[in-house]
């Protein structure tokens, strides 16, 4: 009973990683038919961030509140991948809509672009170039009209980006002079250290239970949670539902669509960011540790249905699972009587990695049955 429980709790932490990460993906890809292969870098920036906060609450100013970074880190990761992603939306994904093959090639090149980019450039330059776009596509919206007119629209836009790269020149000196020790961010790996309050577990009928993976299980319930609530509560999310049901009826009644897209690729940007925080809770931060996750992101969003949450849900949690009982060997265990050539084969992949190419070839196999997933989509991509 007790390896039934702890395996069922390893696959439930494993499956929330995934969860939290392809919620982000399910947004993006269901909503906008966008495949973004950079969506794994995005997690890859939250997990940066998360280093950063840490590394910031240890000045001696924030070091009382050192044990609260994670928190802050979650809405820091947030916010910076959110606007990384509606940078990319706004200055290539917008040219490609209705070319999921284009967006897939375009995305593919901005994640091998942002790899090399934390590989070769210092952090704080890093981030001033990144304020820099932000402020320019900024702007512009915040300006006056009545700016743009006659002879004087080349020198306001000419005075907008000057703004804009003193706004980054100042971001990165204050950056690299406050915090020398993150204005560069090597090619190895960095370690987050998690706050005294999540070291430890929790005992529980016998079972000590990893404190770092409960807080994972909790942001991801908080997380679904919050879509859940955002999706079919709020002004936006009903506009986000109806242009996913009739993009063309929506324009036509005086929803902004463009605005949707911005907001629906941030919220899904963000969402990889918070993923990103999950992720460099339980093991190093690199360049390349985002590719570790995007095929299993595409795997439940695939499996569970495009744009259905639910779907995305038991995806997540299944794949989990049954990572845990065949990685782990524990499917073994629990059931020692196994046939010998079923044994064989379990055994055979009863690694991390031999797991992931069964519950791939099991995933595969399922969508020879019901190739729409789970739960089919509906919406506009039906049409598509």
């Amino acid at each position: 009973m007790q390896l039934i429980l702890e395996s069922l709790f390893n696959g439930v932490a494993i499956g929330s990683v995934l969860l939290i990460a392809a919620l982000g993906l399910a947004i993006v890809f269901g909503l906008m038919g966008v495949i973004n292969l950079a969506h794994g870098e995005l997690m890859m920036l939250g997990a940066y961030s998360t280093y950063v906060t840490q590394l910031i609450f240890k000045l001696p100013v924030l070091k009382p509140f050192y044990n609260a970074y994670v928190i802050v880190a979650i809405g820091v990761a947030f916010v910076v991948s959110a606007l990384v992603g509606i940078l990319l939306e706004r200055t290539v994904i917008k040219r490609l809509y209705g070319s999921p093959l284009e967006t897939l090639l375009a995305t593919w090149g901005v994640s091998l672009i942002l790899q090399q980019f934390v590989r070769s450039v210092p952090l704080a330059y890093g981030a001033g170039l990144v304020i820099s776009l932000l402020t320019a596509l900024i702007l512009p919206k915040l300006l006056p009209e009545n700016l743009y007119e006659n002879n004087r629209n080349h020198l306001v836009r000419f005075g907008t980006w000057a703004f804009s790269a003193m706004i980054g020149v100042i971001t990165a000196s204050g950056l690299s002079t406050t915090i020398s020790k993150i204005s560069r961010a090597s090619s190895r790996n960095v370690d987050v250290t998690a706050p005294s309050w999540m070291r430890g577990g929790v005992d529980f009928l016998g079972i000590t239970f990893p404190m770092t993976r409960l807080v994972i299980i909790v942001i991801t319930i908080i997380a679904v949670i919050a879509v859940t609530w955002f999706l079919n509560r709020s002004v936006w999310g009903i506009r986000i539902r109806a242009v996913t049901q009739n993009r063309s009826m929506s324009d036509c009644l005086g929803i902004s669509t463009e605005t949707v897209d911005i907001l629906t690729f941030g919220i899904g940007s963000g969402l990889a960011g918070v993923a990103g925080v999950a992720v460099s809770l339980l093991g190093s931060v690199g360049p390349n540790v985002g590719s570790s996750y995007i095929v299993g992101c595409f795997m439940v969003v695939v499996l569970g249905g495009v744009a259905n949450l639910l779907g995305t849900i038991i995806a997540s949690f299944s794949i989990g699972i049954m990572t845990d009982l065949i990685g782990a060997g524990r499917l073994l265990t629990i059931w020692p009587q196994m046939p010998g050539p079923l044994a064989s084969t379990v055994d055979f992949f009863a690694t991390t990695s031999m797991a992931r190419v069964l519950i791939f070839a099991l995933i595969v196999i399922f969508l020879q049955f019901r190739p729409a997933g789970l739960f089919p989509q509906k919406g506009r991509m039906v049409d598509v």
